[in-house]
């Protein structure tokens, strides 16, 4: 049973919440109704409040006055399903080389204070953002929506195993954290630093017990690996949750066979926040359009239909410190179709990842690899984890996590299954590693191209 907190000790139920609680609370409230809205009609309420972020745009942010002149563009009349294609996309690079130029000069009242925040830079060179207290809060109020949607029990414990900085201790609080601290009567919530080692992991999940485990795909599918030889369980959980990742099909069936739960995923950035949530009732993913307006390009810049992969494109509704217009993300997603569920927001089928996730084939075409650890053959070796980087569109190295080297007849192996599932007979340089590196946010990447 939910116990809402409730600011009046003497009036627990039905609860009275604080000021900034009751606001989290009344936008939920509209989200469990725009959620059944027709697609229509929520891209109407989208570029109706595009409006105002455009002319803001335009007024106050340097970067916009300038491009939107140097095009001859009224930026009040782009405001429309039927214009809205004609704005230029804004690259990453944009963001790197623009600085102060693409900052709000003149933020609203009531916005609150800005936040400043850093993509992982795994490519050494990472986008600087501002947002404002009220894209915090949109945050939260997401936060909430998800745990509503996958009917959580907020009096479990949860566990998260994720990033924490350089010297940062592990840390217990008595509550979910700041999404629903004031908002909801939680259980504990503990936190352990991805540096750990997975048998550290593990131990550390078997003391605290959660009801509730959130990390990365690749953390959670060597826990599960872990448990799978151990033969051990844990007893009082009741989700997965991932973020940061890539979630691959093989890895969600990995860990909700070993685990015994489902898996719900999150497809968020830095930059934008929370993008899609998983369906309550399936497995793809649902565009959080009272935050974000989401696009699914092909090459040419049209609209990919259900089933087509794309470049994701987004545009911030609510940052009024550091509007994005059409921000080509970087990432590749599949677009889907209605979701049978019944609710009109958009659907992503897949999330694919970064271009520099491609597999470049020698003849210069490209494709995302596919790496079916769950359906490896008897004769395949055992190992822990894997990284596979292409250096050339013929040179790929293979670094493998295990206890000793492979032998002259495994190795030989392991080349012939790796040829075989990128589809062509690569030169496979293969490379026995203690561990392999996370980015400086701890994310995790098994497919890497250096080819530009």
């Amino acid at each position: 049973m939910d116990r809402f907190f409730s600011s009046l000790a003497d009036s627990e139920w039905p609860a009275t919440p604080p000021p900034y609680s009751a606001g989290l609370l009344s936008v939920l409230f509209q989200l469990e109704r725009s959620q059944w809205w027709t697609p229509k009609d929520l891209a109407a309420q989208q570029f109706r409040q595009l409006n105002y972020v455009l002319k803001h745009a335009y007024r106050t942010v340097p970067f916009y006055r300038r491009k939107f002149d140097e095009l001859q563009l009224d930026p009040s009349k782009f405001a429309s399903p039927d214009r809205w294609a004609e704005v230029p996309l804004l690259s990453r690079r944009d963001i790197q080389i623009s600085g102060n130029d693409l900052h709000s000069t003149e933020i609203p009242q009531g916005h609150g204070s800005t936040i400043r925040s850093s993509t992982s830079g795994s490519t050494n060179q990472p986008v600087v953002t501002l947002g404002t207290g009220l894209s915090e809060f949109f945050w939260r109020v997401l936060t909430l929506r998800d745990h509503f949607w996958h009917d959580r029990d907020f009096s479990q414990p949860l566990a998260t195993i994720r990033y924490l900085g350089n010297g940062r201790p592990n840390a217990r609080e008595d509550n979910w954290g700041v999404a629903s601290r004031d908002t909801m009567a939680t259980g504990p919530s503990f936190v352990l630093s991805i540096q750990s080692t997975i048998e550290e992991q593990l131990a550390w999940l078997t003391q605290v017990n959660p009801g509730y485990l959130l990390s990365y795909p690749s953390s959670l599918r060597a826990i599960a690996q872990l448990l799978d030889q151990r033969d051990c369980r844990l007893p009082n959980l009741r989700e997965l949750r991932t973020f940061g990742e890539i979630l691959e099909p093989e890895c969600r069936e990995i860990c909700q066979r070993v685990f015994g739960v489902k898996i719900v995923d999150t497809y968020s950035s830095q930059e934008v926040g929370y993008i899609t949530l998983q369906c309550p009732e399936h497995e793809h993913y649902h565009v959080q359009s009272e935050n974000v307006l989401v696009e699914v390009l092909d090459d040419s810049g049209q609209p990919c239909r259900p089933g087509e992969v794309g470049k994701v494109v987004i545009t911030t509704l609510h940052n009024f410190a550091m509007p994005l217009l059409r921000y080509d993300i970087g990432d590749y997603a599949e677009a889907g179709g209605r979701c049978p569920c019944g609710r009109g927001l958009p659907v992503l089928k897949r999330i694919l990842g970064r271009q520099r996730n491609l597999l470049t084939m020698p003849d210069g075409q490209r494709r995302w690899p596919l790496f079916n650890a769950g359906e490896r053959p008897e004769e395949l070796p055992p190992f822990y984890q894997f990284q596979v980087i292409q250096r050339s569109r013929e040179q790929i190295d293979l670094l493998v996590v295990r206890d000793e080297p492979f032998s002259p007849h495994e190795e030989e192996t392991v080349r012939r299954h790796m040829q075989q599932t990128l589809g062509h007979p690569f030169e496979v340089t293969i490379h026995v590693v203690e561990s392999i590196a996370r980015s400086r946010t701890g994310k995790f990447e098994d497919f890497i191209s250096e080819i530009a």
